[in-house]
């Protein structure tokens, strides 16, 4: 991609719009009075500074681009009140590349509209002033084209800078997806590796006694699976505190489950500590005969439901609406204030 300065085409048009003045200048002799053509120049030189002038904004202000207008339309209105139309009028006529330069500085600031209005009527002008030939001769067609130009490349230059930012937009949600995946894996690895560390000692007790196992090794397989079953739809339900608490709620009798669905992903790490505090000290205070952690959906105030049921004296009890609720916690997602 080729980069062009800015400073070096305000200087270029700086220059060009100099060189029409000069033109004008020394132009003088030819009009019939110098007065007006000297309002024109004064005209001319003030629309160029400001639509030159460097500022933030690459579109030109509205009230900005209907001053050029303005003048743009009143130059060769004012300068050709002064001239013969069937005289050779030599650079007397300065003011046709004056208005196309202007008007071209007009279309790039991207006031397209207004820039195609100025050489419209100073074609209109030409043409009642000086006949159809005129428009050739004194270069107003020349006028039209740099607009058409200057039209051209600012349409083409915005459409490129709105594909630059589309792909660089889906460069962005590229480099997100990979970091997800990338965090996916992370935490599969992860999780293999502590299933692999909580599950490795008892498989070799297993293989090296022939599976056969006793009544206190069946309890600490179970609670093994309980806890590798934690590791995969808990999530980030699991820190160290919780899952001591857990292990000791299991040790007391009690069905533990946790369900993580994605609810507390977005949490930073304080409120997440500090939600799963809340968590692990219900666990430890319940006498529950069962007990599920579930987090909530995503833009819930809530950010983990426990909820504790005990037996009613039926065996089925907890698989049916009989149940008692013994423990009903709804942990924020915010500090109540």
């Amino acid at each position: 991609m080729i980069a062009i300065s800015r400073w070096l085409l305000l200087a270029l048009g700086a220059a060009f719009s100099a060189f029409h003045i000069m033109l004008g200048l020394i132009s003088l002799g030819v009009p019939t009075r110098p007065e007006p053509t000297l309002a024109a120049l004064a005209l001319y030189t003030v629309a160029t500074v400001l639509s030159l002038w460097p500022t933030g904004r690459v579109r030109m202000p509205d009230w900005l681009a209907a001053f050029d207008l303005v003048v743009a339309i009143a130059m060769p209105v004012v300068v050709t009140t002064q001239l013969d139309p069937a005289a050779d009028n030599g650079f007397a006529t300065w003011y046709v590349a004056a208005v196309g330069t202007l008007m071209t500085i007009v279309a790039a600031r991207r006031q397209l509209v207004m820039a195609w209005i100025g050489v419209g009527a100073l074609a209109l002008q030409t043409l009642l002033w000086a006949g159809f030939p005129a428009l050739g001769t004194l270069g107003v067609v020349g006028s039209m084209v740099w607009v058409a130009i200057a039209h051209a490349l600012t349409v083409a230059l915005a459409s490129a800078a709105r594909a630059a930012r589309r792909y660089g937009q889906a460069e962005r949600e590229a480099a997100a997806w990979q970091a997800a995946q990338d965090a996916h894996l992370f935490e599969g690895r992860m999780r293999l590796a502590q299933t692999n560390r909580i599950a490795s000692p008892m498989l070799r007790r297993i293989a090296d006694q022939g599976g056969v196992l006793t009544e206190q090794q069946r309890r600490e397989c179970r609670m093994l699976e309980a806890a590798i079953r934690d590791e995969i739809r808990g999530r980030m339900l699991l820190t160290d505190v919780v899952r001591v608490e857990v292990q000791r709620a299991r040790g007391r009798g009690i069905t533990v489950t946790l369900l993580d669905e994605g609810g507390i992903d977005e949490l930073d790490e304080p409120s997440r500590d500090r939600v799963l505090s809340r968590l692990a000290e219900a666990i430890s205070r319940s006498h529950a005969d069962r007990i599920i952690a579930r987090t909530a959906a995503e833009g819930s105030p809530v950010a983990v439901t426990v909820v504790g049921l005990r037996e009613s004296g039926d065996a089925t009890a907890l698989d049916t609406d009989d149940a008692e609720v013994e423990l009903w916690l709804e942990i924020p997602r915010a500090i109540e204030g």
